[in-house]
């Protein structure tokens, strides 16, 4: 028996309306999407450069860069050297403190063990006992003049150790960056927080000993590497996306905004027609000298004439928190530090693209060179460049953690970092 034909277009059009539609491709912006990432970052543990969760950071975003249709590519490079730290205990009596190892300590104690009192307060001498020192926060990321001039100035009074208490917000052990350049301290400092303050003040007072174990060591020419990334369309002008991956803790907010960023970004421009070429440069080394930047720039500097550099910096979407009674609270604003800094040539973009974040402060740059990694592609000779940049409260702290942030922070700033980039993609 043969069908009409218009009885078989008929039934066709029965079958495919009743077939399930493909489902939409996954907003690489959203929020969940985001969020995920930032918690799949956070879940290597701490960052530091040369360790196995810094090795298993490139590895994912090289993966993931991949499978978004990048050709990736690891370019590794050593950092003459790095404290390897394996675990660190400060206790008096039963209670143990949150501490660090504050870099860099004396080669020949990279693991010791010490029982002793911390001297009185007024004490020239502190042979054979424990300093305790503290300094206000000055709101930088990098070791300063001042901070360093008071540490070797307790030095000079020969104690075994010092315990360091800055000032910071969150009140938690605070690591600064640091230099390959810069001198081992003469003796151990071990960062503590200011919330343990009232117990290191009894210890003091009552002439309590403080235990101190530290297993650690040093290696030299150590082993990193940056993960890059291309999208090559022949086309005359490149845009460059870089982030850092490293850092002295679990940096969820710190490191992980940025992170989840740069790869909702470059599954954006992956999927679009932008008439541009895209480098996407994930650096390693950025808590001891910003290593893999300076690698990046050496090695494989795009032209500077032909391209426009978006840096995302630290802490891009985090909370702002306040202390209620002994619990930190918050109300899920985003902290009020966030920065613009850009160049004059990319006035027009920076404002555009950003238009209706908040909170933000915009900064054109000037002579002067910006913060972070911005102060090396200024440096370089950019002037085609803007990032994106802040503090909070857990900025540098141990409690750096997922919880610090959330996929409703994180969606309006990559939706503003994409329309930015479409519009550096633009027609000249």
């Amino acid at each position: 028996m043969r069908w009409p034909g218009s009885f078989l277009v008929a039934l066709a059009l029965l079958v495919s309306g009743c077939a399930t539609p493909p489902a939409p491709p996954p907003d690489p912006l959203a929020g969940p999407q985001l969020y995920a990432d930032l918690r799949h970052y956070a879940s290597f543990g701490e960052h530091r450069f040369g360790s196995a969760a810094d090795q298993a950071t490139s590895d994912w975003l090289a993966a993931e860069l991949r499978h978004a249709g990048l050709q990736t590519s690891f370019q590794p490079f050593t950092m003459d050297r790095q404290y390897q730290l394996d675990s660190a205990s400060v206790t008096v009596g039963e209670a143990q403190l949150q501490a660090r190892p504050f870099w860099w300590p004396p080669a020949e104690q990279a693991s010791f063990r010490l029982s002793a009192p911390i001297t009185p307060e007024g004490s020239a001498d502190a042979s054979g006992q424990i300093v305790w020192l503290t300094l206000p926060y000055d709101q930088s990321a990098y070791l300063g003049k001042a901070q360093r001039d008071a540490i070797a100035a307790a030095a000079l009074r020969h104690p075994a150790a010092i315990l360091l208490s800055i000032a910071s917000p969150g009140e938690q052990p605070y690591a600064y960056n640091v230099a390959q350049a810069d001198t081992p301290w003469p003796v151990p400092v071990l960062t503590v927080g200011t919330a343990d303050a009232g117990l290191l003040r009894a210890a003091q007072a009552a002439g309590h000993k403080v235990n101190i174990a530290v297993d650690g060591r040093y290696e030299q020419q150590v082993a990193g590497r940056n993960v890059v990334a291309r999208l090559d369309r022949h086309a005359a002008r490149t845009i460059v996306v870089s982030t850092p991956t490293t850092g002295w803790f679990t940096s969820a907010c710190e490191r992980g905004s940025g992170i989840a960023v740069f790869l909702a970004l470059a599954r954006s421009v992956a999927a679009s027609d932008l008439g541009v070429n895209f480098v996407f440069v994930a650096t390693a080394g950025h808590e001891i000298g910003h290593g893999g930047m300076e690698v990046f720039l050496q090695r494989e500097p795009p032209p500077a004439d032909s391209v426009s550099w978006l840096h995302l910096g630290a802490s891009l979407a985090c909370y702002e928190w306040r202390k209620e009674g002994a619990q930190w609270v918050t109300d899920r604003a985003v902290d009020a530090r966030r920065t613009l800094f850009y160049s004059a040539a990319l006035a027009p973009a920076a404002n555009a693209g950003s238009e209706g974040l908040l909170p933000l402060r915009r900064v054109q740059v000037g002579s002067a060179a910006p913060p972070g990694e911005l102060r090396e592609i200024h440096a370089a000779g950019y002037g085609r460049y803007l990032g994106l940049a802040s503090g909070h409260r857990f900025f540098h702290n141990p409690g750096d953690t997922p919880a610090t942030t959330g996929p409703e922070a994180l969606a309006p700033v990559a939706r503003a970092l994409d329309r930015t980039l479409k519009l550096l993609a633009r027609p000249e």
